[in-house]
């Protein structure tokens, strides 16, 4: 029997150790030469190990969640013709380049989150394409057995389109259009039923970085959390008004680009708030360029992508911005410097944005500005009670390198730009 050993690529970038995120290939089973066997994650990317042989797999090198160093034993593989069947030799030539593909995951501090590997689009699905055997275990990405999981799809049930039997986004796309809506349970089979059931669900992966990230931000930074209430009315008037003259040409403007210029003019005033904090060699640096994240809700998990120079772009500049790398980081296709170098965030929820919130810093930056929901509510003006637009700004602070009143006085700055818009546009 000749026996071949996969070792745990060397990444790059001084990476000494990755976490193995999931197996696509178990004990017994035939692979083919580029062939993906597992991913893995550093503490920057999402790694796919292609197999560099033909063969059968005799033992895997760890399991999910562990973490591995570089130049340890991965797998172990019988090689092709030592009564091992190869895979034909059209699977191998469709089979993707030998070296490990790499997705950028963004910079988690608030709570970003995995980006998947950007592959290219799956081909129609043919009208007899092989399904996976109930023996075998079906091909896919993390990302999308647990998009199966939520649309509760067996993905053993999918037929694959992809190399050596690999399940795509098409193909459960397909399946899940082709099963049609789930049927509503009746109201007979939700009356006194009593569950037992469990689910058990291992941290690995992104999430273990987001708990990281999290855990050594509030470990690290003392927060403190400063709440301000805005009168949104006027710049919301501006904003319907120049939707209704230039949207057609310019793209329709939300709320997001018109608070990152009030944002802009404000750290021109309080440039100690666009910093970032170097705890371990106590340096702070001030920014020049104000590079905003905007935190970004996906089906993988939040994700900062960042509008650069915020400070050069004009407000349908920077929705136009704002729009392309939302589009990016929900289809996995943002790149790692889209994704990184913040030097101050904005966290909004939209109209889920509730009434006051304590975003978490994105460690190493020192600040955080928290969007709350808009609500129309009755407000005394000049003895008169009238109905305006309302929102609070819930904001937060590194403690360290920011006083209370230097953070007050920079939220201040933001309501007044917000509540007088014409300030906006104001050198």
């Amino acid at each position: 029997m000749s026996l071949h050993v996969i070792k745990v690529p060397d990444v790059g970038e001084g990476i000494a150790e990755v976490e193995l995120v999931a197996w696509h290939v178990a004990p017994g089973d035939q692979v083919a030469e580029d062939q993906v066997l597992a991913d893995v994650m550093t503490d920057k990317a999402s790694v796919e190990i292609p197999s560099s042989v033909a063969g059968r797999v005799l033992a895997l090198g760890g399991e999910v969640g562990q973490m591995l160093a570089v130049g340890s034993e991965l797998i172990r593989i019988e090689l092709a013709g030592d009564g091992v069947t190869a895979a034909p030799p059209a699977a191998r030539a469709a089979a993707a380049p030998s070296a490990p593909t790499v997705a950028p995951v963004a910079a988690v501090g608030a709570a970003p989150e995995q980006s998947p590997v950007a592959r290219p689009a799956a081909p129609p699905a043919a009208a007899a394409r092989p399904t996976s055997s109930a023996s075998e275990r079906p091909i896919a990405s993390p990302a999308l057995r647990r998009r199966a999981w939520e649309l509760g799809i067996e993905l053993k049930d999918v037929a694959p389109s992809g190399t050596a039997g690999r399940i795509m986004q098409a193909d459960l796309e397909a399946a899940a259009a082709a099963r049609g809506p789930r049927p509503a349970a009746s109201p007979a089979t939700l009356r006194g039923v009593q569950r037992s059931d469990e689910e058990t669900v291992k941290v690995i992966g992104l999430r273990r970085r987001i708990a990281l990230q999290m855990q050594e931000s509030k470990r690290r930074i003392p927060h403190f959390s400063y709440v301000e209430e805005v009168d949104v009315t006027e710049v919301e008037s501006l904003r319907a008004a120049l939707n209704a003259k230039w949207a057609a040409e310019r793209g329709r403007l939300t709320l997001l680009p018109l608070l990152m210029r009030a944002l802009v003019l404000a750290v021109r005033m309080y440039p100690q708030i666009n910093a970032r904090f170097d705890d371990e060699t106590g340096v702070v640096t001030r920014h020049g360029a104000v590079h905003v994240g905007v935190a970004t809700q996906t089906r993988h998990g939040l994700m900062v992508p960042v509008v650069r120079h915020a400070e050069a772009l004009d407000p349908w500049g920077m929705a136009a911005e704002v729009t392309r790398l939302a589009e990016a980081a929900r289809a996995g296709s943002a790149t790692r410097t889209e994704l990184s170098g913040s030097t101050i965030t904005i966290s909004s929820l939209g109209a889920l944005g509730g009434i006051v919130s304590t975003p978490v810093i994105n460690r190493p930056e020192v600040a955080i500005v928290g969007v709350n929901r808009i609500v129309e509510r009755p407000v005394l003006r000049g003895g008169a009670v009238v109905a305006r637009s309302m929102m609070n700004l819930s904001s937060s602070f590194d403690h360290r390198v920011v006083d209370g009143l230097d953070a007050a006085q920079f939220v201040q700055a933001l309501r007044e730009s917000l509540e007088t818009p014409a300030l906006l546009f104001v050198e």
